[in-house]
């Protein structure tokens, strides 16, 4: 399981803002991520939001600062912070931030962030002029200089009908920045992972393009997997309209060609290379200059071959030894295992995941996949129908074993011509 979330403790704090609303629907994707949500409301925020719609979403209470002057309420405070793993503050008022700046515990929630070990991140929110204020910008410096780390703001629509820098972001960015917090500390920590997503599109004129059906979708949970264990990730991606991962350095390319050079580009500072990208295995020889016209009658498009990346990466490890493991994606339509095998040993690759495109359940577009894991000494692994999710996470577990073993299999023997 790779899930950062499952089973943390997560405090959300909520201030009095308009925002208080989108709160409320990030409790809910926290709890459903398997988070233990204990949601915290300010009085402001109680007359936006009430706390029935957040026990309702966590399953869980919802406390007011009714609930310090309770029985326990003495040690309210330190219970919630003390078993908290991340807290969370969305929306976070500009008085919040200024209480929270100079140490000011007057309610439940600033009680319980002063009280708190674990990491702090908040989500400013507030309208008109007053995150530009000097007051506030100097808490924001203050509250940096702690490490607390900031979300925000978006600019856009404001409440007051003024446009400007003031907006809390959306609750998926919000759940994205807990997610790359807690992973932080994963078993790949500290180590960097290139994944390379979607399909390369090869110019035929300044309109048309030899592209693939690639969605991109298991390139892209594969870099989210490796960012739930903790990797620094550079994701290379082809044109595909998929959300960037919170905390992937995305570089976006269009040809083999480009994509070639942003992988060598990046390979210096990566220990992994995830090669999941449907790379076109020819272009066009040379692109129109201009639309080719209907009335010109049917072109003739004379193709040559694309950039062999997974084959200069090869070369590049066989005079450095950098990265130290290279795995490739197989995306067939018939010898499916005869075709992977020979691309891992061609390529010298340390592991290949081979699928059969054309079943219904896996390949491109579905949410899917039925893949074959194979290893350079001849070991085949089989894996069940999954969710492309659920594959990444298959895939990086792996990857972590050969990783800490210094890669148990034997080096490749002989090359395939």
């Amino acid at each position: 399981m790779t899930n950062p979330i499952q089973d943390k403790h997560i405090v959300l704090g909520v201030t009095g803002s308009i925002a208080a609303y989108k709160a409320a629907d990030l409790a809910s994707k926290l709890t459903q991520a398997g988070g233990l949500v204990d949601v915290i409301l300010t009085e402001a925020a109680a007359r936006f939001v009430s706390p029935l719609t957040f026990q309702s979403v966590t399953g869980r209470k919802a406390y007011v600062d009714a609930d310090l002057w309770g029985a326990e309420g003495h040690v309210q405070h330190i219970g919630l912070a003390r078993q908290a793993d991340l807290m969370l503050i969305a929306p976070a008022s500009a008085n919040t931030l200024a209480r929270l700046a100079h140490g000011l515990a007057d309610n439940l929630l600033t009680l319980t962030a002063l009280a708190a070990n674990c990491p702090l991140l908040v989500a400013p929110a507030m309208d008109g002029g007053m995150y530009d204020h000097p007051a506030t910008q100097a808490n924001l410096d203050l509250l940096r200089a702690r490490e607390v780390v900031l979300i925000g703001p978006a600019e856009g629509h404001l409440a007051s009908g003024l446009s400007g820098k003031g907006r809390m972001v959306e609750p998926g960015a919000l759940f994205g920045a807990v997610r790359l917090e807690l992973g932080r500390g994963g078993p790949l920590a500290g180590r960097k992972v290139i994944v390379t997503a979607g399909g390369t599109q090869e110019a035929i004129d300044p309109v048309r393009v030899i592209a693939n059906r690639s969605s991109g979708k298991q390139g892209f949970a594969l870099a989210q997997a490796a960012l739930d264990l903790g990797a620094g990730v550079i994701l290379i991606s082809g044109p595909v309209g998929l959300e960037t991962p919170a905390g992937a350095q995305r570089v976006e390319v269009e040809s083999a060609q480009q994509m070639l050079e942003a992988v060598m580009a990046a390979l210096p500072a990566a220990e992994a290379l995830i090669m999941a990208a449907a790379v076109a295995d020819f272009q066009p020889v040379s692109a129109a200059g201009q639309k080719i016209k209907r009335e010109q009658g049917v072109p003739e498009i004379r193709l040559e071959r694309t950039p062999d990346i997974l084959r200069q990466v090869a070369l590049q490890k066989e005079r450095s030894g950098w990265p130290r493991l290279t795995v490739g994606f197989a995306a067939e339509t018939q010898g499916l295992l005869e075709n992977a095998r020979h691309k891992l040993i061609s390529k010298k690759l340390d592991l290949i995941a081979a699928n059969d495109i054309l079943a219904q359940d896996a390949g491109f577009s579905v949410d899917t996949n039925r893949v074959t894991l194979l290893y350079p000494d001849g070991q085949t692994e089989t894996l069940p129908l999954m969710t492309k999710n659920e594959v990444a996470e298959a895939i990086l577990l792996r990857i972590i074993d050969l990783l800490e073993k210094g890669s148990e299999h034997p080096p490749h023997s002989s090359d395939v011509p």
